[in-house]
């Protein structure tokens, strides 16, 4: 992805960039339900590569599988590329991990930007304190065999409803995670930025007392002349 657009969208929310979505119809790309695991202070930014699982069939799913040097959910972990967060479909079933913190750490030893799933992983605890960021729904089972198969590697798939193609653009804050559709990522991030920057004005603005009338949106021409002041002075 554009390096610039990156660095932009390591600065901005989720909630300002889903409001950016919204003004282009999309509606539905938050993440529902995840959060992350040991919030690292930054944002999580990187194109998507995907896993999708898909229900247990019991002569499939075995201890054995895992001796396979193919199976979907190694070879997701030795496969995505460096920057890259790896989004996973799990189902939304949080009692069949999705990964624990071998598979994690061996994914963030090779530049993986970030890990998303709408199931759980075993070993939160252990997770938490790597340095890469993990989101999950809450902690789970201590076997991903439970429920789950992992079927398809960099596929479409949906992560807690929100749809995601290889190569969106998935970023997570301290809140959740929202994905960015790859074509809209730049003019995204753009807009985002400029929006942070109102935000972050409307807050000072706040804090010392003024109404939200005509501030938040900004309708009134006053409001919107001490915003470019505060730019200027602020170097925004």
């Amino acid at each position: 992805m554009n390096e610039a657009t990156r660095e932009k969208l390591m600065s901005v929310s989720v909630a300002t960039l889903a409001t950016a979505l919204f003004k282009r119809g999309l509606r539905n790309q938050v993440i529902q339900g995840v959060g992350p695991i040991g919030w690292k202070g930054k944002n999580m930014v990187g194109p998507a590569f995907t896993l999708r699982y898909m229900p247990a069939r019991e002569d499939r799913n075995q201890l054995t599988e895992f001796r396979n040097p193919e199976h979907p959910q190694r070879k997701a972990i030795e496969t995505c590329p460096e920057g890259h967060v790896l989004v996973m479909d799990s189902r939304k079933q949080a009692n069949a991990a999705s990964a624990g913190d071998i598979l994690i750490t061996r994914l963030m030893m090779r530049g993986g930007a970030g890990v998303v799933s709408d199931g759980g992983f075993r070993d939160a605890a252990a997770i938490a304190k790597l340095d890469m960021p993990a989101y999950h729904t809450r902690p789970t089972s201590p076997t991903n065999l439970t429920n789950n198969e992992a079927i398809e590697i960099n596929g479409p798939i949906g992560c807690g409803d929100a749809p995601v193609f290889p190569g969106d653009v998935v970023v997570g804050d301290a809140d959740c995670v929202i994905v960015i559709p790859a074509h809209l990522a730049d003019e995204v991030a753009d807009e985002a930025v400029e929006m942070t920057a109102y935000e972050d004005f409307v807050s000072e603005r706040v804090r010392e007392g003024a109404s939200i009338i005509g501030l938040y949106p900004g309708t009134k021409d006053e409001n919107l002349a001490l915003f470019a002041e505060w730019r200027k002075a602020n170097g925004r």
